[in-house]
């Protein structure tokens, strides 16, 4: 290997370790990996903990789930793991893996993803915890238009406030509005 001193291996559980503890000389960390499929979705939130310390991730995943994580709104694979990700990072789809590359091959097809976190945020939260709570309620209950799954969280002026739609479903609303709308949660 040309550069060992460049590359560290931890065996930890990814899910609890503390990445910062990588971070050296203030150069932010490139974090490369095959994720288990059963922990990915909380993996990747237990990573964004770390994204001002990161300059990027690059990951192998069912392409199902790299599919909601770079969806567009008005999309089916769009929901809570796509504005969540998107929130934080710029995510780009990179190829496919094909099932055959692996032995034994497994019965789903694999993708390569780029997540870039920002260091400036395009929009920002009032209360990022408060924005959390709003796209997963709402995604729980997709179906619903967002005056009937928000009832009682959120006033009714607060949709005109936000400029949403109270009509509309959750996976037709860009991340501004779901940052407008928890502006109106917490204003």
């Amino acid at each position: 290997m040309p550069h060992p001193e460049r590359l560290t291996i931890v065996e930890a559980d990814a899910l609890k370790y503390d990445f910062s503890q990588l971070v050296k000389d203030g150069r932010p960390l490139r974090v490369v990996g095959n994720l288990p499929y059963n922990i990915s979705t909380p993996l990747l939130f237990h990573l964004l903990e770390f994204g001002s310390q990161v300059k990027d991730m690059h990951f192998m995943l069912q392409k199902e789930v790299v599919e909601r994580i770079t969806a567009e709104p008005n999309t089916k694979e769009y929901g809570r793991l796509s504005v969540m990700i998107q929130y934080y990072c710029q995510p780009t789809f990179l190829f496919e893996v094909p099932a055959g590359a692996f032995n034994p091959p497994p019965k789903v097809t694999s993708a390569v993803f780029r997540l870039v976190p920002y260091e400036q945020k395009p929009i920002t939260a009032k209360d990022e915890k408060a924005l959390a709570r709003l796209v997963a309620h709402v995604f729980t209950q997709r179906r619903k238009t967002l005056r009937n799954s928000l009832k009682g969280m959120l006033a009714e002026d607060g949709f005109e406030k936000a400029g949403v739609d109270p009509m509309a479903r959750p996976e037709t609303l860009t991340l501004a509005e779901f940052v407008a709308l928890a502006d109106q949660m917490v204003a």
